[in-house]
């Protein structure tokens, strides 16, 4: 798995086992590889990448995640039935029925000499669908004890059951926005938060993205980086404020957008994963804010729940069941997606 916030490769080493339809897991070994700084560098900047720079960097990260695969199964006596790789979202514009996540799948088959399963996003684009969030379904088949499934990645997404389904959507920047403005002092992230707690937050900022058209926008909805260039990163070089205030602001609104989205009350809980459950001070303004009992699972679940997930979506699309819903992504019916390349 590769994040938008580009923390690096995500790997998990997972066994499951379904009895009486219930699916359970268990992570046998797991560990994130950083990404060298030139890597990075390029794809946080792939959209701008010409038509060959962009296939070259294709091939490119797949031959890095076979290479890191490899190296990560070197300890391990067990050779995977096969390899799920989400890739890395580059393009994504459901609205043109447009997505891209690239690693290619043909190369990392090639070099680890396992079936690999990957583009889990295109067949429910296809059908008019938003193609993310995909996790929802690890959330309902894997993690249905929790009330609600909240990730705080690049961007934040949810999901809970309502009406007797599953609903999910992305909900607002995360930590893109927050590492963005990091950066600006030095720093990859803003540690703990602690910088955004010691900023005051503007209320004409506050409100100002609050009122961006994607938070009107109902049902199923997601979010890429073209937008969060074109937009919320805009908002933020315009506002000339200092970053600790900036730092401040965006805590202010994500926490906000959050507490929107998770209605409910103290008696139901709401599983944080990702690097954003790190984050002291944006989870202490979402507890103080929000409505759900919000925990914090062991550090195993925060960093590789999506990873965990990703694999089980290649358990389903191996055994040609549904790992997309419809319900989620707003498409036209549930999917089955995933491209194949055997070994």
């Amino acid at each position: 798995m590769s994040g938008s916030s580009l923390d690096g490769l995500d790997l998990a080493l997972c066994r499951f086992e379904k009895n009486d339809d219930r699916w359970d897991y268990e992570v046998i070994a797991a560990q994130t590889v950083s990404y060298q700084e030139d890597l990075r560098l390029r794809l946080a900047k792939a959209i701008e990448l010409t038509a060959f720079e962009f296939v070259k960097l294709d091939v490119e990260l797949g031959a890095v995640i076979a290479d890191a695969v490899r190296t990560f199964l070197s300890g391990q006596q067990i050779k995977p039935d096969f390899i799920a790789s989400h890739g890395h979202t580059t393009f994504h514009q459901p609205a043109i029925g447009l997505t891209s996540q690239i690693g290619s799948g043909a190369v990392i088959a090639s070099r680890t000499g396992i079936t690999t399963v990957c583009d889990f996003r295109t067949s429910d684009v296809a059908l008019g669908g938003q193609g993310a969030p995909l996790v929802p379904i690890g959330d309902e088949l894997l993690f249905s004890r929790y009330d609600a499934c909240l990730n705080l990645g690049g961007f934040s997404n949810i999901s809970f059951r309502q009406d007797g389904r599953r609903v999910a959507f992305d909900v607002s920047p995360c930590n893109m926005a927050l590492n963005y403005l990091a950066n600006q002092l030095g720093a990859d992230y803003d540690k703990d938060g602690e910088t955004a707690r010691s900023g005051t937050m503007n209320q004409a900022l506050f409100e100002q993205l609050n009122s961006l058209d994607f938070y009107c926008k109902k049902g199923a909805k997601s979010l890429g980086k073209e937008w969060f260039d074109a937009v919320f990163r805009t908002c933020l070089d315009e506002a000339k404020l200092s970053t600790a205030d900036l730092l401040r602001t965006v805590t202010e609104h994500i926490a906000f957008q959050l507490a929107r989205s998770s209605f409910g009350n103290k008696d139901e809980t709401m599983l944080v994963t990702g690097g954003g459950a790190r984050n002291i001070f944006l989870i202490e303004r979402l507890r103080t804010i929000g409505t759900k009992d919000i925990v914090i699972p062991d550090e195993q679940t925060i960093d590789f729940k999506e990873a965990i997930i990703f694999a089980f979506l290649g358990v389903l699309r191996m055994q040609g069941e549904v790992n997309c819903l419809s319900a989620v992504t707003g498409a036209l019916g549930d999917s089955c997606g995933g491209a194949v390349y055997l070994s």
